[in-house]
């Protein structure tokens, strides 16, 4: 599958779609980009096949450089109200499965704030440059920058990166909590593979209801109670049950089985 500009393509494998991004000569993001990223979004988040989305670079150096800045100078900065790229990211969110970011190479501006809308993070130590740059524009992040990174990394550290507009490097990414695991960059590439295979392995409703669980931002109690319907609802389906039986038939909650390698993998879909 790819994009009608080559802005991005797409393999599936094991149930995960692999979106490589690849629009020269540096990744800009661009209307044609952003077109792209809303189409690509809403067609992976419908397709049953897929169960995890990976989005990672063809470019060896840019993951996305930062925005057009042509956008804002344009005529449609007058507009009021979330942006087409804003409303793209939003559905990063409200899809069922997750989407994780990998990159080995400069993330800047509208492309960090891409970055920042995933629901997992991962990045090399040797390679990776993140900055949101708008502050020494004249201008602000406004693709969910301003509003993601305090809530993601705490008031302190985003409004240093916020106005910076610094690069910040994998360690620091790491150390600050922008990323979940800044890998050596010959290793970035099979912990990505190894863990989007395992989650797309498992039943796309408790992945589902899971990342439903975990994105609520109402009170604790609220949350709590949406986290015990989520539950029942899990624990009925039959897929559920099915897997459960196979845990129970394999040894589960013996000692033997419990201390093994990895007592809860591999019972997933394929068997069902």
């Amino acid at each position: 599958m790819s994009d009608q500009q080559d802005c991005l393509t797409v393999e599936i494998a094991d149930r995960v779609a692999w979106v490589t991004i690849l629009h020269p000569p540096m990744n800009l993001l661009d209307s044609a980009m952003i077109a792209a990223i809303a189409r690509i979004t809403i067609e992976l988040g419908e397709d049953p096949d897929v169960g995890a989305i990976v989005f990672q670079s063809g470019d060896p150096e840019f993951f996305i450089a930062h925005a057009d800045i042509n956008l804002v100078l344009g005529p449609s900065t007058g507009r009021s109200g979330p942006s087409p790229f804003a409303h793209a990211l939003a559905q990063f969110r409200a899809m069922p499965k997750p989407t994780i970011g990998k990159i080995d190479g400069i993330a800047r501006g509208g492309g960090l704030e891409f970055f920042a809308a995933l629901d997992m993070r991962f990045c090399s130590l040797e390679n990776t440059r993140l900055s949101q740059p708008e502050v020494p524009l004249g201008i602000i992040p406004a693709g969910g920058g301003s509003s993601r990174w305090p809530r993601l990394i705490g008031y302190p550290r985003a409004v240093e990166l916020l106005l910076s507009g610094s690069d910040i490097d994998g360690a620091t990414a790491e150390q600050y909590g922008m990323v979940n695991r800044a890998f050596p960059a010959a290793e970035l590439d099979a912990f990505v593979d190894n863990l989007a295979r395992r989650i797309a392995s498992f039943p796309p409703h408790a992945v589902g209801l899971t990342k439903r669980v975990a994105w609520h931002d109402g009170t604790l109690d609220d949350a709590l109670a949406a986290e015990g319907n989520a539950y029942l609802q899990a624990a009925r389906d039959p897929a559920a049950i099915a897997i459960m039986r196979r845990y129970m038939e394999a040894g589960g909650q013996t000692r033997e089985h419990e201390t093994g390698p990895d007592p809860f993998g591999g019972l997933g879909r394929g068997s069902d």
